[in-house]
């Protein structure tokens, strides 16, 4: 019996400690829209000709700086764009906190590795396949070529508790994009 109360004792544990993991992952995500929203007012605030707003779809922020033109991409359309990612571990976007880009200059300003031009061609993909993460899917819908933009979203809906290269788990994710071209 006492065997049995050891077993109880402990799955009692694991539950509670799990309970308040959970409870913790709830509240950096809180925190981490809260820190989007800030970013997402300074970057409409910063916009000089006044035409800067944003979009939001389903835990996405969409900051749309230059308005493109033409077929706004559906949920199953392509899209080709250039960008920038960075993990937002404040209310700011930060070079510091560059993770990926396929834009030459942002790769040769920050001490990146150049000589791989492939690397600096626009990315293509269509959006109901696999190849991007859920906050950048939710972002892309709707946008036109041509259009410069910004889309964050929280860990809830990047990567989630899964560590990446250098982005670390439950990261707050933000992508500048140069929309090239939309196909449905």
């Amino acid at each position: 019996m006492n065997r049995y109360k050891k077993i109880s004792a402990f799955i009692i544990l694991a539950l509670a400690l799990a309970a308040c993991s959970k409870e913790s992952v709830k509240t950096l995500y809180a925190s981490q829209e809260t820190k989007i929203e800030t970013i997402v007012k300074a970057l409409i605030a910063a916009d000089e000709t006044g035409t800067a707003y944003s979009v939001s779809r389903k835990g996405s922020q969409r900051v749309v700086l230059a308005e493109g033109s033409g077929d706004t991409l559906s949920p199953s359309g392509t899209v080709k764009f250039y960008y920038a990612g960075y993990t937002l571990p404040s209310a700011t976007i930060s070079a510091s906190n560059l993770f990926d880009t396929n834009v030459y200059e942002i790769a040769k300003q920050t001490g990146r590795d150049t000589t791989d031009l492939s690397v600096f061609e626009p990315f293509t993909v269509k959006l109901s396949s696999d190849n991007l993460v859920k906050g950048l899917k939710n972002g892309l819908v709707g946008v036109k070529a041509g259009e410069q933009c910004y889309v964050l979203f929280s860990g809830k809906y990047g990567f989630g508790g899964k560590e990446l290269g250098t982005i670390p788990a439950n990261s707050a994710l933000a992508y500048a994009l140069q929309i090239v071209e939309v196909t449905q």
